[in-house]
């Protein structure tokens, strides 16, 4: 009889580098790996998707787009690729009408998308649906992730007394005993169940227990996997983490259970906050009779890859790094293989005390990060720890880690006991970290809030498990009512003319108008760049093409020289820019030595007298220079007036108000962006703007002055 095959999701290129390394592995890294994936033979890659979208350009400076093709172009169809979408959201923050989710969807399959597998961080239905008929229309696979979450064990879940009299206690006047009563359960198997049968009505292909904080634990794994199994056709696959201990157990149990398909990562990528290691799988699979439909050479080979990998990434390396391991060709020690088998007959009597504590000595003996029990009580996805540690060492607000994570369980049953997952884990996460920001300084806790915590408090990210109560609505939105999104209010974000980059329109095609549509504030720095770059290298040929001519026009302005004599590489400016102190105006070689020229003082460019290529003299004349405009320093001026100051650090996204405004109380000034969250800053009474003392794109620190007042 042939041996059963378990299929593999590797998810070392995206959830593993989203959960260990807040989303950091740069394009280098993904090129050396790709030729070792081609023939490593898993079922599936997830390579796009999740926060990649987002990161990539916020933090990498690349594009989305071309890290997807760059893995199709290699792995040719032999692995399916996958994606992680957000359902209604898609890899953003807020809903999409269908519009926007069509095009991203058309263009993820055009450029090599295989399978997008898709959720609702509600667990809401209607926001899937569309999603799963889109993506089988354009010919993809549509998997659909039933989000794996629990119900609250903190006050939220005190049981109610109830006054009880029996007969002989009214008869003889006894005082009435109190019983127990006790809260429903909202997330039973039931729950997980009947919202898989649904997406496999609306055309999943593939039904997914998505578990992404790590909490479904081994007996539950057995309980809920064999009961899909026997309540839906399609295959199940079980993704799930390590963070809280459980995650190997629990896929362990889910492989006995008749799991199709499994999440796992390589090595240096697995464990900790990301999913469980496939070598440790590997393992459980031989002691069970079950074949792991991959090439566990190749996998061997991407391992040794990702080592160097991971070592470029140490600053973001929230984790533990385990000991070097080679499941083909390393003896293990006797009682680590006695504690396999312990582990096996412990999982297939579900005895999951004795599974938990032979997995855990397995986890330990390889070095792998023990659990983490502030995570497993405040019951967060490795991924949204990950992010909040790094955004909280950006903030320089470290030490607010313990309390912002002890309150996200309060933030949660405030905004209706949503599954945290991405946008819902970021959103919550972000007002968790606000609320312990707010009671550090002896603010009311819900002082500060994003806009993307009033519009899940108000409905527009679809129905939480458990109705919000209407005063709490009230409180954060102004009104007790819920209002769903309404797409029809959807406004697609301007594509302006970029009148100081050559009068180029900021999306140049689909690709880039979709990822500003999707990530408006992410895409707008990172598409200007893009045409900064093109203006610059337009410029320096118009430069070199003009330079002969101008050159002969009398010098009257103040020059910059060469220092020694050399050729002109490249020239990083034009007539007309106003440049700092400190920016490179141009480089040179030297005695076969690259040197930026640097401005000693801010300055305005009026000529560029060379040209790239151009062979240069000592002394002679390089840029020459225009008057500086006074105004040019004006916000350096002193700040006499009152300040309207950042309440956290972050990205200054836009400036609703210019000087000699009147602004009435709680009119906009400004909205900029902090851990991910756009925040609209207000004021608190009525006042006439003075001095705007930042700009759109600064990046500002905590209580920086943003704003003076007459």
């Amino acid at each position: 009889m042939e041996s059963r095959k378990l299929k593999i999701r590797d998810l070392t290129l995206r959830d593993g580098q989203q959960s260990l390394f807040a989303t950091r592995l740069n394009q280098e890294n993904i090129d050396k790996l790709l030729p070792l994936y081609e023939n490593a033979g898993f079922f599936a890659m997830e390579v796009w998707g999740g926060a990649v979208p987002d990161s990539v350009m916020r933090y990498l400076d690349e594009s989305p787009w071309n890290r997807l093709r760059s893995v199709d172009a290699v792995i040719k169809g032999k692995s399916l690729l996958t994606a992680l979408s957000r359902g209604r959201n898609l890899f953003g923050y807020v809903p999409y009408p269908d519009t926007v989710l069509e095009g991203f969807y058309k263009e993820a399959i055009k450029n090599g998308l295989n399978v997008m597998r898709i959720f609702d961080a509600l667990n809401d239905i209607d926001n899937v649906k569309e999603s799963i008929k889109l993506i089988n229309e354009l010919g993809g696979i549509p998997d659909g992730a039933v989000c794996y979450t629990v119900d609250p064990k903190d006050e939220a879940s005190v049981p109610v007394e109830q006054p009880k009299q029996g007969f002989f206690a009214r008869l003889f006047g006894k005082k009435s005993e109190t019983i127990v009563e006790e809260p429903k359960k909202i997330f039973t198997d039931e729950y997980f169940v009947n919202k898989a049968k649904e997406m496999e009505a609306l055309g999943a292909k593939i039904i997914t227990l998505k578990d992404m904080a790590g909490l479904v634990n081994p007996s539950r794994a057995a309980s809920i996997i064999s009961k899909l199994k026997a309540a839906v056709k399609v295959p199940i696959d079980f993704h799930t983490h390590c963070t809280p201990g459980y995650g190997l157990a629990s896929s362990v149990m889910a492989i006995i259970n008749g799991v199709d398909i499994l999440d796992t990562n390589i090595w240096w990528f697995g464990g900790g906050s990301a999913a469980p290691a496939i070598e440790l799988v590997y393992l459980f699979a031989k002691k069970l009779g079950i074949e792991i439909d991959v090439n566990m050479e190749a996998v061997g080979q991407i391992r040794n890859q990702l080592l160097s990998a991971r070592e470029s990434l140490k600053d973001f390396d929230l984790g533990k790094l385990p000991k070097p391991f080679d499941p083909l060709k390393d003896k293990l020690p006797a009682e680590i293989e006695a504690q396999l088998d312990k582990a096996v007959a412990a999982a297939k009597a579900n005895n999951e005390e004795a599974l938990l504590d032979a997995c855990h000595a397995i986890e330990e003996y390889f070095g792998f990060p023990k659990p983490n029990e502030l995570v497993k009580n405040a019951e967060v996805p490795g991924g949204m720890y990950s992010n909040m540690v790094a955004q909280l060492k950006s903030l320089q607000a470290e030490d607010l880690l313990d309390d912002a994570m002890r309150l996200i369980p309060k933030v949660r049953r405030d905004a209706g006991l949503v599954p945290l997952v991405t946008p819902t884990s970021q959103i919550v996460g972000s007002q968790a970290v606000t609320v312990a920001l707010n009671r550090k300084k002896g603010n009311p806790d819900y002082a500060t809030t994003s806009n993307q915590f009033v519009s899940l408090v108000k409905g527009e990210y679809g129905r939480t498990p458990v109705p919000i109560d209407p005063a709490f609505r009230e409180q954060i939105t102004g009104d007790a009512k819920e209002y769903p999104y309404d797409v029809s209010k959807y406004k697609k974000p301007e594509n302006p003319v970029l009148e100081d980059l050559g009068g180029v329109k900021l999306a140049s095609n689909t690709e880039e108008m979709l990822l500003l549509e999707l990530l408006p504030t992410v895409a707008n720095g990172f598409l200007r760049r893009r045409r900064a770059e093109e203006h610059k290298a337009d410029a320096a040929e118009a430069v070199k093409e003009s330079a002969p001519q101008a050159n002969n026009a009398p010098i009257t302005g103040e020059v910059l020289r060469a220092p020694m004599g050399g050729r002109v590489i490249s020239i990083k400016v034009k007539p007309g820019d106003r440049v700092k102190k400190g920016d490179v105006l141009l480089v040179y070689e030297a005695m076969k030595m690259e040197n930026d020229v640097v401005a000693e003082k801010d300055v305005t460019i009026k000529r560029v007298l060379v040209a790239p290529d151009q062979v240069v003299n000592a002394d002679e004349a390089l840029v020459e220079f225009g008057e500086l405009e006074a105004s040019a320093d004006a916000v350096d001026a002193p700040v006499t007036g009152e300040v309207l100051k950042a309440p956290m650090g972050g990205r200054v996204i836009s400036i609703n108000v210019k000087p000699g405004d009147k602004v009435q109380k709680n009119g906009l000034l400004l909205v900029y962006e902090a851990m991910k969250m756009e925040n609209d800053v207000v004021a608190e009474k009525d006042v006439t703007i003075k001095r705007i003392l930042v700009a759109p794109d600064q990046v500002v620190n905590a209580d920086e002055a943003l704003i003076e007042f007459e």
